[in-house]
This record gives structure tokens, sequence and C-alpha cells, in this order.
């Protein structure tokens, strides 16, 4: 049956290609996919699978029950786009000022629908039950998964399995990794409050914006200086605020920026030092500041036995050049919520387009379309290579 699986989802890359293509120009951000969602459920609808809307949020869920006995399983996409003008030269490209896929999550909507199309034709002959997870707000914190975790809409699945299209990694390859595979990604902001000033007379003031740059050149010393190694974090500032004009010294100063840590233990390292840091600076300038940090998406931890079980799928799909195992990463995603509480493993399909490639979340990304195909059929592999390991 597989192989008849495979088949059915070539003779339908067109139609997977043409869904594509038509959520690109008309993406919607985080937590106001309304359109998408109907769009969704619309071809749930068509199809004549049963779904249910408003999941957690604009989540949408469908079931397709197959005719013999086994276990239920949950096959994730998200759909949610970004706040990025689409710099693209295509016929697809987006039609929403200021909004764009650019991580392609409308590839892994189209990859899902299009398998769900298929295995609909296969539901007589379907062991288990096939949970078809549509997640909204992956970009956003604090994301679309955790609420549906919280909905017990999947209170009844046994496993849960998640496809990222990977751009910058080579067309057919699948790579994961056993444990932790991504990273956990919080948030922080740190004011600064000095006192303003004339330019020519910087000794009657207390400048926000010379104390604020010693708080960022401090804080990467907390990686260098304060976490073992042989362990792994990351500091970055996305975005300093401070002043008005040329010769104004500034009274106040806005930071903000991320995290991301692999292990708790570091986490909770950096959330301290952070503090230290940023009021021991302040102290000393006699100044005031205020820090709010903001746990996001815990780090990704695939689970042993589903793991292994993505890599025993890989070997049975003819476009799968390599599957391998790969270092962790530090881009986050709240797929981690779904392994808090089910088991299962997170991949990436490899969908690195020729010629000069751009990195997610850039203007001017894309993909190459080639990879849903394998993604569709990494999906369902998956899927009964678990049935066939709980029989």
């Amino acid at each position: 049956m597989l192989s008849r699986i495979h088949q059915a989802i070539d003779n339908m890359f067109s139609e997977m290609v043409e869904i594509r293509r038509y959520l690109h120009q008309y993406p919607e951000v985080s937590f106001e996919e309304y359109q998408t969602a109907e769009y969704i459920a619309n071809y749930y609808e068509n199809l004549g699978i049963p779904y249910e809307k408003n999941i957690g949020g604009n989540g949408v869920i469908a079931t397709l029950k197959g005719a013999k006995p086994g276990k239920t399983v949950a096959l994730r996409a998200d759909f949610d786009a970004l706040a990025i003008q689409d710099e693209k030269d295509v016929p697809y490209k987006s039609k929403n000022p200021g909004a764009m896929h650019a991580c392609g999550h409308d590839g892994h909507t189209a990859t899902l629908l299009v398998l769900a199309k298929v295995m609909k034709e296969f539901q007589d002959e379907l062991e288990g039950t096939i949970v078809f997870l549509h997640q909204h707000a992956e970009e956003e914190t604090p994301g679309g998964a955790i609420s549906i975790v919280g909905s017990g809409k999947l209170d009844d699945v046994d496993a849960v399995f998640g496809n990222h299209l990977w751009a910058t990694s080579t067309l057919g390859n699948i790579e994961t990794r056993q444990g932790v595979f991504m990273a956990g990604t919080d948030r922080f902001e740190i004011t600064i409050l000095g006192l303003g000033g004339h330019g020519a007379y910087p000794h009657q003031t207390k400048d926000a914006i010379v104390i604020g740059a010693e708080v960022v050149s401090q804080l990467q010393n907390i990686i260098s200086r304060r976490i073992d190694p042989l362990k792994t974090a990351v500091i970055t500032i996305g975005r300093f605020h401070a002043g008005t004009t040329f010769n104004i010294i500034a009274n106040k100063a806005t930071l903000i920026g991320t995290v991301r840590y692999l292990d708790p233990e570091i986490q909770s390292i950096v959330k301290e030092e952070m503090e230290r840091v940023v009021k021991g600076i302040c102290i000393a300038n006699n100044a005031e500041y205020e820090l709010k940090y903001s746990e996001g998406y815990p780090p990704v931890i695939n689970h042993e036995e589903e793991t292994e079980l993505v890599f025993e799928a890989s070997k049975h799909i003819a476009g799968v050049k390599n599957a391998i195992e790969v270092a962790p990463q530090m881009g986050g995603e709240d797929f981690a919520h779904y392994l808090n509480v089910k088991p299962g493993a997170f991949f990436f399909t490899g969908a690195k387009k020729e010629g000069h490639t751009y990195p997610h979340h850039h203007p001017k990304f894309d993909f190459d379309e080639k990879a849903m195909p394998i993604a569709a059929k990494m999906l369902i592999g998956a899927y009964f290579t678990y049935q066939e390991k709980h029989k």
C-alpha cells in the first residue's frame, strides 16, 4: 500500500504547488490567520473528512479514522506567516503588504492537505487514525501549540510527528536527532533610565546610551565567561532604541533581545547573570533599570523511539538522498509543547533551491517545491512505522 500512496502523492504534486502558491499570495501573520484557517476547513469539508475549527484559537484539526484498528497519530503543519515585506520577483509573490510566508509554512500546509486527500482514498485499508493537525501562530509567542494542547483535543493521540521544510539543507536530505533538537527561545526587554541633557554638558547627565552600550558588551561576557564552554547558549540584542537627535543626551534606552539555550539549567544561569550584570552596571552609573524576562518556547526534545522511526521511514522513500543525525539547532519551535505531553519527533526536510539561497525569515526566502512530496511521504511513513511498531 505504501508504494501506491507514494505514487498518489507524486501524481498530486501540481495540486500541492497550486495550494502552496495560493497561500503564499495571501499570507496572514500569527493570531490573524482567519482566512487561512477557513481555507483549510473548506478543504476538509470538500474531502468529507471530519474536522473542527477554532482549536486553541485559529487551529484546525481533521480526523481520518481507518477501517482497521490501530494507534492514533497526529501529523502537524503550521500555517502562519511573518510580518515581512515579500521582495521576491515571482508570480506568486505576496499580495498582502507587510506579510509574507518567509519560513515555509505555506508549504507545510499544502503538504498536509494533499496528504489528507491521498489518505482519504486509502481509508478502507488504513490501520489506526490520522489526526491532521493544522496549527496557527508558530512564529509568535506564546504560540498556537500550547493552546491546542490545552484544548484537550490531542488527549487521545498516541504520538505526534512534525516536519519543517528546511531551505538551507540539500533537497532530499532528512535531518533530525534524538534528544534536544532545537533550542528554547526566551525574550527580554531592558529599560535603562538615566538623566538626559545637553550634548555639550555630559557631566550633568546619566547617558542612557553609554550605559546601554556597556550592558550590551557585558551581556556577551555571560556566554564567554559564565557558561561552561561545553554548554551552549546565545544572547542576542535585536533592538537598541535611544535618543532623539544629535545634540541631546538620552535619558532612556530600551534593549530588546532573545536568549537561546538547550539545557534548562543554562537558562537559569543566564537569567540570574543577566539580572546581576544589568543591576551592577546601573548601580555603578547611578541609573535605574527594569528587566523583563519572558520565557518562550521550551527546547524541542525528540523522543528516542519515534526519532528512530523517522530514520526507518526515510529508508523507504525514493526521494530521500540522506537521512542525517545533525547537531542541535539554535532556532526554536513550539512543536516542543507537543513533545512535552506526547511521544514524537520533529525533523527537517531539505528544500534548498538551486543557485543562491536566502535563509528563513529573509524577504526573498523561497524553497524548492519538490521537497513537499518528500515531506508528505516522510510524514505518512512515520505514521506507518509507528503503527507497525505498536501492533
